[in-house]
């Protein structure tokens, strides 16, 4: 009987260390998995950041964004041109910082992942918009329209009429004379923006904040203590309020910086990690790529584990981002999790000049 004892015991702690290690492992899976759909989503926005997005106006216009601080810090002025990226420089959870795309395919709708053009045929008919057979407009989505430039300015005009900066989808041959091009020679583009479920539009464009925060309830309890979710949150037309959508658990940091080429050469001379004081204009010359850096764990606690990680850690490169501190964000049992630095290159392909 004292033989079949330990055989148990033996057993029973092998067991023990089986159990555990299939959780960790369990719970690595599940994390890499949600990395990698949330990195995507934000690659995707940065990737068509400006899309849409129009460079000068037909008129004189006032549009609004978000209604609140922190994420009005952000808006641009109601008659300027829009920026097609802003960001905060550790000025967010942990010191990290706060990134916001501009762009109509931003938004999570399914309006905003429409485009089409419109052209007059003949001088006796109306302009007509153009239908593609899958993913056609439906009548009252609200769109922006505009008007493409001819030359080496390449500067994109918003239509309006009078003050009215968008207008609302209509069949072929009800389509707001204002709104659509009177010359042969001329096509404009459309562009949607919000479902005819909208009532109005704040703005000719939508807009998305990536932000690191900790919710005071229903923060996974595998995460670290110093730890937050990163969000994606589109601008609400109605309100100017925040729609959070979670995107990545336990994230310890975020930090972005932007490469540019500042004489337009066509070679990238310069980085940083602050372009507040860019303009429109610039914004749009001058960044070549966004680098984002996430600081993540994988995975729960786990008290066999050490990490050989160097205390404090760079979160960037070329000497910009920042300095994390575990010992001072996280605290002392952050040695136990499994961290990770995820680098994310991406090239703007809608910023142009």
């Amino acid at each position: 009987m004292a033989l079949v004892l330990v055989v148990f015991v033996m057993s029973t702690d092998t067991f023990s260390v089986l159990i555990r290690h299939s959780r960790q492992q369990s719970q690595v899976v599940v994390t890499e998995f949600e990395g990698i759909m949330g990195l995507e989503m934000m690659r995707a926005d940065i990737e068509q950041v400006g899309f849409g997005l129009p460079w000068s106006f037909q008129g004189t216009i006032h549009y609004q964004e978000a209604q609140d601080p922190p994420e009005s810090d952000y808006n641009d002025a109601p008659s300027n041109v829009p920026r097609a990226i802003v960001s905060g420089n550790n000025v967010g959870y942990n010191g990290s910082d706060y990134l916001v795309i501009k762009s109509t395919v931003t938004a999570r709708n399914a309006t905003a992942e429409k485009w089409s053009y419109i052209v007059k045929t003949d001088m006796a008919s109306n302009a007509q918009p153009h239908t593609w057979g899958i993913k056609d407009f439906e009548t009252n989505e609200r769109i922006i329209v505009i008007k493409p430039s001819v030359g080496e300015t390449r500067i994109t005009q918003l239509v309006m009429d009078g003050a009215n900066f968008y207008t609302s989808y209509a069949a072929a041959g009800a389509y707001p004379q204002a709104f659509a091009p009177q010359k042969l020679t001329e096509m404009f583009l459309i562009y949607g923006v919000a479902p005819s479920t909208t009532s109005s539009l704040r703005m000719p464009f939508n807009r998305s904040d990536y932000y690191i925060r900790r919710p005071t309830t229903g923060m996974p309890s595998t995460c670290a203590p110093g730890t937050g979710i990163l969000y994606k949150a589109t601008l609400n037309h109605g309100d100017g309020k925040l729609n959070e959508m979670p995107l990545i658990d336990c994230v310890a940091d975020m930090q972005v910086i932007f490469r540019l080429d500042t004489d337009n050469n066509g070679s990238i001379d310069t980085q940083t990690d602050n372009i507040s004081t860019l303009t429109a204009q610039q914004i749009r010359e001058q960044v070549k790529e966004v680098r984002v850096y996430l600081l993540t764990h994988e995975g729960q606690y786990d008290r066999t584990y050490v990490s050989s990680l160097p205390n404090p850690l760079t979160i960037g490169e070329f000497g910009l981002g920042s300095s994390f501190n575990f010992d001072s964000r996280i605290g002392s049992t952050w040695k136990g999790y499994r961290w990770k630095v995820h680098t994310m290159v991406v090239k703007p392909r809608n910023l142009f000049h």
